[in-house]
Order: C-alpha cells, then structure tokens, then sequence
C-alpha cells in the first residue's frame, strides 16, 4: 500500500509517501523467520507510530524485503527454500501449471499484491530450484534492451509482469572400473587409490580376484525439489564371472572427486543400503534405503557451501569384489567379458527416472601346445601313431609366470581335454604337471586356458624313453594392447549417457559458462583389448576361440629320436662276448708262459 507520513508520524522534516508491503504477524511468521525478519525485525518502525495502519501486520520497504531474502539464501539457500516451500503449501498458495514446452507457465486474474514465487518441481537434469523471488502487482514498468517491449522504464504501471527465471543443470557422473587384486599379483599396491591400477580394462587369470570400484559424483541437491527419492544401481557380471558374497558391498562418501576427504562410510550393516542378488549369482542391485537418502539429503554442513544439502556434490565410491570361473563359461581372447553398471536417479519433483551407464572389460588368454615326435627318418611321426604308441604318456610340463615369479597351478577337464588355471604357487613342488592329452581327433595337445597377459616360461621335464628332452625352457609372452579400431560403443545405449560422454562438454567451451554441475565432465570413451604373442622373441599369430579372436598362443616342440646303441641280443653283442672269451684265453697263455719261465729259472 501507499503510505505517506507527515511530521507528526515522526518524520520532522518533511512529508514521506512511499510503497509498503504488509505482512500479518502471525500468518507471515514462518515467512519472515524463514528470511531473517523474525518478529518482525528489520520492519519499518515508524508504521507502528500510527493509527492509518493495521496493528495486526508487520511493514516492509521493497528493498528490505529483497535485501533480506538475498542474504538469507546466500547464507543457507536449502533451508531457506524448503521453509519458503512448505510455507506456501501450509498457507493456501495456489500451483501453477507445468511449464509447456516453451518453458512457459502463467496465472491471471489476480489480484494486487505483492507475491512470492518458489519452484517446486524441475525438469530432468536440473541441479537446483530457482531462488525464491517476490513479484509486486502491479510494478512499475523497466527498460529493457532493444528487443524489448519496455522503453519507457519508470513511467507507467504494469499489470502483465514477466518473469524469466534460470535453472541451473546437470547430471550425476557414473564409471565402473577393474584391477587384478593384490593377492593374485595385480600390478597395484592394494592402497585405496582410486587410480592405483583400476582400469576400464583388466586381464586376469581364472581363479583370481577381481575388485572393482564404482564412482558416481552425486548432483546438486539444494531444496526438496532438487533432493534426491531415488539413487540405485544395477551391477551385472558376465557368465564366467561370480560375485564375492562374503566379502560385501562398501559404500564410502567423499568430499572431492579424487575420494581423498572422506565424508562417511557406510558398511552392509549400516541400513543405509541393501544388496540383493539374482540366482545366478551374475547381477547385482544396490538400492539406498530411505534412511541412505535421508543422510545424502540431509542438511549436514557441506564443503562445497552452506547453499548446498547434504552430500550435494559429493563423490561415492562402491567397491566389491568377483571371482573369475575356471571353465569355458569364461571368454577366452579379444571379445573379452563385459560387466556393465546402471545408476537410476530420480528427484523428489520429478516423475522421470534417469539412468547413466558404464562397463568394464576382462581379458585372459590361453596357451595352445603341441606336442610331436619324429620318426626315424626325422619326419614329423602322425599323432595317432605316437598316441597309439603310449608316447605322449611320459611327457611332462611345468609352466612358470616369469613376470610375477609364479608357478600354474590348474584343474584338467576331462571331457574336453582342456586344462584351465585355478590358482597359482610360489613352490614349484606344488605346480601342476602338464601332460599332452588327446580330445577327439586331437593327439598330443595341451591347452591351457586362463592365462593373463605375461611372460611365461615353459619347461619340459620329461619325455618319452628313446626322445631327447629339450635342452632349454621355452619362452612364451602373451601381450595385451589397445586395440585402437575398436572403440566401446556402451555409451550409445543411454542418451544421458550420450550427453556426460560428449566432447562438447568435456572442455570450457571458450570460456562460455555452461552451467551444468559436474561439468567438466570426465570423457570416458575407451576401446576394446587385443593381444599378440612371441615364443623365444619371435612374433606369433594367435589363433580364435570360440569366435573370439587373439585367444590362443600356438606353439609346437618336436622331440627327436636318440642316438641308438647296441642293446641285448643283437649281433654286437655275440662280437663283445667273443672278444671277451679271447681276451680271458690271451690272459691265461701270458700268465702259463710266465709261470714257465719262473720255473726254469
């Protein structure tokens, strides 16, 4: 309302007219408390001195007004709007239609007044409400730019205000990633470190363990409308892998991106989230129980500033373990074996799920032997033959990782022949020996399946009887390289997904402020493995497995015959015997010619 006061109202010098907004003192209480005008601090105290006024209402100047809800949201903008919020909800405050896809909502016909505006339900993808803003009706008019309606600012009323009011966007950011645990030679140090050997890709022997770790930057959450009702995810393995039941699920807060300023952690005893599993025991869901969401959402101090709730912002890191099968059920080469990840989110305003997406790959290969004896003549003798013969019986391997100084220890599988690697050992007394088996029309092979990308030294240690054994070990060295034409194409699968993993937000765009939380976002294109192979130094072609390819390192030891000897019952024989009976006939003339002459003498 228009106010004027005169001298007698307490103002000596001159005569004041001006605008004052009213506000009862005990509708508006949680209002004005919820700005920093409790009991009507800051109120314009000469309106008390008079009787033209409503003694029940508390008197505002516009910039008191706009002062004391600027500062209040600066100071803690999430419990300023959630009180704004539930204030409008308990005191009758009308709703506005959905924004249109314009962006575009209105409301006619009111009466004049000075209003408060509080977003209450955002878009997909936005990380924060607008802050809550007064209109007056009507207010004077303001010149705008030159597109404007308005040039002629201060001069008249305006009834039809618009507003234009800026959500900031973004999104959660999702990568799952892999590494060989410590125990079973990982190339890493076994700390924390999120980098310390973790990988979009990993190679690994069956029987190892696996430890993974997912890492999720939480949005911004700065009021009810913005809080999180719904941050799940949804694990999978694939067929050849299991996950470790008995070691859990491990939830751990951050308060950076790299995950060096713990803010919590959370164990599966906490109750703050629950870990089911399929059948199968190949998919894995984490659902943060509401007592999860509480915490995330909560109104905790947070390093980021007092605007922002709870974890808002903050990175968690999910860790849990898996073992590889030692089986066929394992692929075996470059088509390697994906495990994928979905995060689903929702916000207590929306009625839409999101989900980002991101996998891990897993690479083991295996070694393809042959095994083959030559005839007397030197020509390759046929496998059948020489299995028919018993020969490939006697022969005996020991493989060694020479890259991390282990022994194989594997299981044969007797139906199909094939050995797969079950573990490992620091004594060679405890390493499995090989034999060639024969599988099918297959005669003297030995293939090991589950081998990791490393060096390995190959050793005969026995052979068939009449067979030279190899005088030196073989060595043998798988290698697993990016392979640069082949790119992961799992991010095409999600259009938020499409969205984090865009080159257009992976940089500033010439300084260009593009308003997304979590942007920059970390690029997380990567490609598939390969692997090639050398025996001795020399390049090899690996060889597929069940139509993946780059599988198997083939390589062939030939025994040769030994230099033959006399042996029983040949003619050479009867020659030695013969000899011999003349040898012992001269040593007993020499010695009868010797007794002689004795006794002559």
């Amino acid at each position: 309302m228009t106010f004027t006061e005169s001298a007698n109202d307490g103002h000596p010098d001159y005569n004041l007219t001006q605008v004052l907004y009213g506000f009862d003192k005990s509708a508006s209480a949680d209002l004005l408390a919820a700005i920093g005008l409790a009991d009507g601090a800051g109120r314009y105290e000469n309106a008390d001195n008079t009787d033209k006024l409503d003694s029940a209402n508390y008197y505002y100047t516009s910039n008191t007004l706009n002062k004391a809800l600027a500062d209040a949201l600066a100071a803690n903008s999430t419990t300023v709007k959630d009180a704004l919020e539930t204030y409008i909800t308990a005191n009758g405050g009308a709703e506005m239609a959905l924004t249109d896809a314009n962006g575009s909502t209105s409301a006619s016909d009111l009466p004049v007044g000075l209003y408060l505006l509080v977003e209450t339900k955002v878009p997909e993808m936005v990380t924060s409400t607008v802050n809550p803003f007064f209109v007056s009706l009507p207010m004077t008019t303001v010149t705008g730019d030159e597109n404007s309606a308005s040039q002629d600012g201060g001069q008249r009323w305006n009834y039809d205000v618009v507003v234009y009011p800026k959500n900031e966007t973004g999104i959660p950011t999702l990568e799952k990633t892999v590494r060989e645990s410590a125990a079973d030679t990982g190339k890493n140090s076994g700390t924390n470190g999120i980098t310390d050997g973790y990988a979009h890709n990993a190679t690994a022997s069956t029987g190892d363990t696996l430890e993974y770790q997912i890492i999720s930057t939480l949005p911004t959450i700065t009021s009810k409308a913005t809080a999180l009702s719904v941050y799940n995810f949804y694990d999978s393995l694939s067929e050849g892998m299991e996950y470790s039941k008995e070691a859990g699920v491990k939830l751990e807060f951050f308060k950076d991106k790299d995950c060096t300023d713990s803010a919590a952690s959370w164990d599966m005893e906490s109750g703050k989230f629950t870990v089911s599993y399929s059948e199968d025991n190949r998919h894995m869901t984490l659902d943060i129980t509401q007592a999860g969401l509480d915490e995330i959402n909560g109104s905790a101090s947070n390093a980021n500033g007092a605007i922002y709730a709870g974890y808002s912002n903050y990175t968690l890191r999910i860790t849990y373990t898996a073992e590889v099968n030692s089986n066929d059920s394992f692929v075996y080469g470059d088509n390697g074996n994906e495990n994928e990840v979905v995060l689903t989110w929702k916000r207590t305003s929306s009625e839409y799920y999101d989900t980002l997406i991101d996998d891990a790959h897993v690479y083991s290969f295996a070694i393809d032997l042959t095994k083959v004896f030559t005839t007397e003549d030197g020509t390759a003798m046929d496998s059948a033959q020489a299995d028919e013969d018993g020969l490939f019986e006697d022969v005996t391997f020991t493989v060694r990782n020479d890259t991390d100084g282990y022994w194989l220890v594997a299981q044969l599988d007797e139906e199909t022949g094939i050995y797969y690697v079950t573990g490992h050992t620091n004594e060679e007394a405890e390493a499995t020996v090989f034999t060639p088996v024969t599988s099918g029309s297959d005669h003297g092979k030995l293939i090991i399946k589950g081998c990791e990308d490393d060096a390995y030294i190959i050793e005969e240690t026995a052979t068939a009887s009449g067979y030279t054994l190899l005088k030196d070990a073989i060595e043998l060295e798988i290698a697993a390289i990016e392979d640069t034409g082949r790119s992961c194409d799992i991010y095409s699968k999600d259009v938020l997904g499409v969205l984090q993993n865009d080159p257009y937000y992976s940089y500033n765009n010439g300084g260009e402020d593009l308003t997304l939380a979590n942007i920059p976002q970390k690029q997380l294109f990567h490609t598939y493995m390969t692997a090639n192979a050398k025996v001795d130094g020399n390049a090899i072609t690996m060889t597929a497995d069940n139509g993946s390819n780059n599988a198997k390192a083939p390589l062939t030891i030939v025994n040769a015959r030994g230099f033959d000897l006399p042996q029983t019952g040949d003619t050479g024989t009867w020659l030695y015997s013969v000899i011999g009976i003349v040898l012992m006939a001269a040593s007993g003339a020499a010695a009868y010619f010797i007794i002689r002459k004795r006794e002559n003498a």
